[in-house]
C-alpha cells in the first residue's frame, strides 16, 4: 500500500484536498482531526489530561469539551501550544498508525495520513510521498474569517504556531496550490495522484 503525507497550513483546504482523494478508487482518508476529536470524548484519558492543564471549566457539565475555551488558552502562546500537543499528539499518531495498518489488511492501495502537523511532528519520513496544499498566507486569513468565523488576529496565532509555508514546501514531493477556485481544485488532485494510484494498482499483485 501507498502511504501518502498530506498536510498543510490552516486554512489552505487541506480537508477539501482529503475529500477529493477520497473519491478515488482504492484510496482510504485517515483524517487526524477526527482522530483527535475521538480521543477528547467524554471520560477519555485525553479530556481528563486536558482539563488538568487548561482549566476544569474546558470540560462542560455533560462531560464535553469546550473546544472554543481550549483553542483559546492552548493557542495563546507557543507554550500552551506545546502543552496540548504532548498531551494529543502521541494519542494521535498512535490510532493514525493502527488505522494505516488495518487500511493495508483491508487491501487498500493507498492510504491517505491528513496531518495540519505531518512536519511539526516529525513524521514526514515515515511516507512514501508527502503532498502539501499551498495557499498564501492572507487568502487563508481571509478565508478563516469569512467561513469558519474566526478572527483574524486569532487565525494568524494559529497560523504562527504551525512552521512556515516555506518549510513547508521544502519538504513536499507533491505541491497542490489552491489559491485559485474550489472548481479547479478536484481536478488538479485527480491529474497529480491519480497516476500514482494506478502505478500502485498496477504493482500490487491483489489488485
Amino acid at each position: 500500500m501507498l502511504r501518502i503525507g498530506l498536510t498543510g497550513g490552516i486554512g489552505s483546504g487541506k480537508s477539501t484536498v482529503a475529500a477529493a482523494l477520497a473519491d478515488i478508487d482504492g484510496v482510504t482518508v485517515i483524517d487526524a482531526d477526527a482522530i483527535a476529536r475521538d480521543i477528547v470524548r467524554p471520560g477519555q484519558p485525553a479530556l481528563g489530561e486536558l482539563a488538568l492543564e487548561f482549566g476544569s471549566d474546558i470540560v462542560s457539565e455533560d462531560g464535553h469539551l469546550d473546544r472554543g475555551l481550549l483553542a483559546e488558552r492552548a493557542f495563546r502562546d507557543a507554550a500552551a501550544t506545546e502543552r496540548l500537543n504532548a498531551i494529543m499528539h502521541p494519542r494521535i499518531i498512535t490510532e493514525a498508525a493502527h488505522r494505516l495498518d488495518t487500511a493495508e489488511e483491508n487491501g487498500a492501495l493507498a492510504g491517505v495520513y491528513d496531518m495540519p502537523l505531518l512536519f511539526e511532528t516529525g513524521q514526514a519520513d515515515k511516507f512514501d510521498t508527502v503532498i502539501v496544499v499551498d495557499v498564501d498566507s492572507e487568502e487563508r486569513v481571509r478565508r478563516l474569517t469569512e467561513h469558519r468565523g474566526i478572527d483574524a488576529a486569532d487565525a494568524r496565532r494559529r497560523m504562527a504556531a504551525q512552521i512556515g509555508d516555506e518549510e513547508r514546501r521544502n519538504g513536499a514531493d507533491i505541491i497542490i496550490d489552491n489559491n485559485g477556485p474550489l472548481s479547479a481544485l478536484a481536478p488538479q488532485v485527480k491529474s497529480i495522484v491519480g497516476p500514482l494510484i494506478d502505478a500502485e494498482r498496477r504493482r500490487s499483485p491483489v489488485h
